[in-house]
């Protein structure tokens, strides 16, 4: 847990060193926790990486140390996931809770509405960030949304969507590019963005503008929503495989903190 949120917070928090889950971090924090570690990080001013990890995360870190290191120097590496809450059970020190990146985006905005601050929403298809900044700002009135941009992670774009970033001035970059192309996106520019809080949310965009229908309640309760993305999502097969794989690594694994 970054010593930044517990020295600036009045919030208890259940622990000051993460969960490493097959050498891949993991901070046992709830919601509330997250909406404060937020708020301290944009009273400090300087850019600060949130990562949401699950299990496609953990194992594509295994093979690509960068991605890996992205992960465990964040500012805070948030539990996304069912598997994530499993295996920090499985391995004896579980995390309050999951905290999906649709709903932290959904808590991101109105933090931001109540607070006065201003979001910015990059990445996806042309016209989907404009769409989920719209839903948001009639969901939470007084969100300011300080632009949207589709862009792309290559190399090549990063300066023109940096001079859109620097005109808007925004508090918090939300960024859609899908993992782990939008956090190493982010780790190689966090300094030069210069904005406070900077998150890769992935298919959040698709969710919240309706581009992309999300799971069914009932069946997020029962931790079976990679169900519904394998169903309406048949192309997700592959990546899917890692769950297994995923599962019996942590089976074999012992706990780990640092």
């Amino acid at each position: 847990m970054c010593l930044l949120c517990a020295a600036r917070t009045t919030v208890e928090f259940p622990t000051s060193k993460p969960l490493f889950i097959l050498g891949v971090r993991v901070d046992a924090v709830t919601s509330d926790q997250v909406m404060a570690c937020v708020e301290a990080f944009i009273e400090d001013g300087s850019p600060h990486q949130v990562v949401t990890v699950n299990p496609e995360f953990v194992m594509a870190a295994q093979s690509n140390a960068e991605f890996r290191r992205v992960i465990n120097s964040s500012g805070l590496a948030l539990p996304d996931g069912v598997g994530v809450l499993w295996a920090s059970r499985r391995l004896g020190l579980p995390v309050p809770g999951r905290i999906p990146g649709v709903d932290l985006v959904e808590r991101l905005a109105a933090l931001a509405a109540e607070r006065g601050h201003r979001l910015f929403f990059l990445g996806a298809m042309p016209g989907v960030a404009d769409k989920a900044a719209e839903v948001l700002r009639a969901r939470y009135p007084g969100l300011v949304v300080a632009g949207t941009y589709a862009g792309s992670p290559r190399p090549e774009d990063e300066i023109a969507i940096l001079a859109r970033i620097h005109v808007a001035h925004p508090h918090i970059l939300l960024v859609a590019y899908g993992a782990p192309a939008q956090d190493l996106w982010i780790a190689r520019n966090l300094n030069r963005l210069a904005v406070p809080v900077c998150i890769g949310v992935g298919g959040s965009f698709d969710y919240i503008a309706g581009t992309r229908p999300r799971a069914p309640r009932w069946l997020r309760q029962l931790g079976l929503e990679w169900l519904h993305r394998l169903i309406t999502q048949p192309w997700r097969w592959q990546r899917m495989l890692a769950l297994p794989q995923f599962a019996w690594q942590v089976l074999c694994s012992r706990p780990d903190r640092v």
